[in-house]
């Protein structure tokens, strides 16, 4: 992927050194140790999501230690270092969803406000409350900001077995995908359909109907970045569906605890999230991503 073409964001906001304390193999969580398995389901469930990741973690581990977590300051604008290059790939692919989501709302006939990235190390404090590297990337609907542990991309590569720039592009624009939802209305239906009660977890579930969107509009973007920039280099693409493909619910579950149960998916199989992601590709427009719609996902 030929990263160095986009455009970058001025939206990065490096919180790494506010909230201390390293990522990765490290982290404990509520005073005890987290096993690789736990890991492995806790990743799946916060990784690209829309929900607060913490009231998952928090049910399992009691409390997150609150003491120590750091929020990020609402003034700080502090960019990553100049010499920091995954923060400028982080900025350059954040760039790019910017100038694509801009184009795809003005053809609508609105306006695009895009969301703030915030890196962290270890443990952050959003308005949907405390997060921890263990959650992976997440979206949070209430400060419209992506939060991101760029650990996570090792984490990625070694334990997903799903490497390459352009698959950690995959990951951002997921979470962009969340925002463009809330924008659209598409995450407060989600909630209020929640509030009546409706299906959220499971094979059919609302829950996996909007994650499987996001993966849709991470492929609206990709296809709509390559006409601009033509960045896309052979593998590419291979390495978005390779990732897709690693975090289904099926695949992580049989990891995890050697067995599929459909009736707590959260995010969809595997095959169902690379064939939403190839569906927003195939074509870049942004009304093929109907989720809610499809009788078959």
């Amino acid at each position: 992927m030929l990263w160095k073409k986009g455009r970058r964001s001025d939206n990065v906001v490096d919180a790494r050194g506010e909230t201390g304390g390293g990522g990765g193999g490290g982290m404990r969580i509520g005073g005890k140790g987290l096993g690789l398995g736990g890991i492995v389901i806790i990743v799946a469930i916060g990784l690209l999501t829309g929900q607060d990741p913490m009231r998952i973690l928090g049910e399992i581990t009691g409390q997150m230690g609150s003491e120590q977590t750091a929020a990020v300051n609402p003034q700080t604008r502090q960019a990553p270092p100049a010499n920091d290059e995954q923060a400028d790939f982080v900025r350059a692919v954040l760039g790019d969803t910017e100038d694509t989501w801009q184009q795809v709302f003005q053809q609508m006939g609105s306006q695009y406000k895009a969301p703030t990235l915030i890196l962290f190390s270890g443990r952050v404090q959003s308005a949907c409350g405390s997060a921890s590297s263990a959650s992976g990337p997440f979206y949070c609907p209430a400060d419209q900001r992506v939060y991101l542990d760029m650990e996570f991309f090792r984490e990625m590569s070694q334990r997903f077995k799903a490497a390459g720039d352009f698959a950690q592009a995959y990951v951002i624009a997921h979470e962009v995908g969340h925002h463009v939802q809330t924008l659209l209305g598409v995450s407060a239906k989600v909630d209020a359909a929640r509030q009546r009660g409706m299906k959220m977890e499971g094979d059919n579930g609302l829950l996996v109907r909007q994650e499987l969107q996001a993966d849709c509009l991470a492929g609206v973007w990709a296809n709509n970045a390559q006409k601009r920039l033509n960045w896309l280099e052979p593998g590419d693409i291979e390495e978005a569906l390779n990732a897709a493909n690693a975090i289904g619910d099926d695949r992580l579950q049989q990891q995890g605890q050697g067995r599929v149960v459909p009736d707590s998916f959260t995010h969809g199989t595997s095959a169902q999230r690379v064939r939403w992601f190839k569906t927003g590709f195939a074509q870049g427009q942004i009304n093929q991503c109907d989720t809610f719609a499809a009788k078959s996902l």
